[in-house]
């Protein structure tokens, strides 16, 4: 009984350690250097891609997801869109492949770390707070081991840095996030859930006018293919329906 209490344990540690990758180091690194590459509007527009990532994720993993057509035109829709964002059409002088690129890894394990937290971490029942503790805290072991601390200290040197850091992407940005990026996913699933990110796209595309960024209709469209076909993916699952019962007479 000890040595099955052991092994579930350190089965259920496991899990955590795959979250910390998808949902934290993998994801926020891939967005960090995607954003230095890209214009903002660029990056939030291709950020809007993770819930069709996770509907695909879905789709391959969880039994219970079953498609629709208008799934496969959301799924259609929203690459379109990345590809609109990306505009390969111009080349080197365009968009730069490698920002896209590291935006698709972003959003690729972001999608996929909806799904895995709905199959293997929702079961247990855990408390939303300590499931973002675990999953923030082994992702700080894994980006010591990659991350280069040469030059950290110059964030110091700027208050308002210093506290966007803190307050900003610490306590709100990952802290806050992550407690409510777990108890939405138990209470609406993973496909659902992760409708919440496609309000990054319309935030960036603002910001990125505010200030001073070029926002070209071919963005605009991008922008409302993606979230087109998010609005496609999210309302178009089965409706499940009870199977009807026959009363003996």
């Amino acid at each position: 009984m000890v040595m099955g209490i052991m092994h579930k344990r350190q089965r259920t540690q496991l899990h955590f350690a795959v979250m910390s990758v998808l949902a934290t180091t993998l994801y926020y690194y891939g967005f960090v250097a995607g954003t230095a590459l890209l214009p903002t509007s660029v990056a939030g527009l291709l950020s809007g891609s993770i819930p069709i990532f996770t509907f695909l994720c879905a789709l391959l993993f969880l039994r219970e997801e079953r498609p629709t057509r208008r799934m496969a035109a959301g799924i259609a829709l929203g690459f379109a869109g990345i590809v609109l964002s990306a505009r390969p059409w111009e080349g080197a002088n365009g968009v730069p492949l490698l920002g896209v690129i590291w935006m698709m890894v972003g959003t690729l394990s972001l999608g996929a770390s909806f799904v895995y937290a709905r199959r293997y971490l929702s079961p247990l029942n855990l408390a939303p707070l300590a499931l973002a503790t675990w999953q923030a805290g082994l992702a700080v072991l894994t980006l010591l081991i990659l991350t280069d601390f040469h030059g950290i200290t110059a964030i110091s040197a700027d208050l308002h840095a210093t506290l966007g850091a803190i307050i900003g992407l610490g306590m709100l940005g990952t802290g806050g996030a992550f407690l409510i990026y777990y108890y939405i996913i138990q209470k609406l699933g993973p496909v659902r859930a992760s409708g919440a990110t496609y309000i990054a796209p319309v935030v960036a595309v603002i910001i990125g006018a505010v200030v001073g960024e070029p926002v070209t209709g071919i963005e605009l469209l991008a922008l409302a293919l993606i979230l087109g076909g998010v609005v496609l993916v999210q309302t178009g699952q089965r409706k499940v329906t009870a199977p009807s019962v026959k009363l003996a007479r």
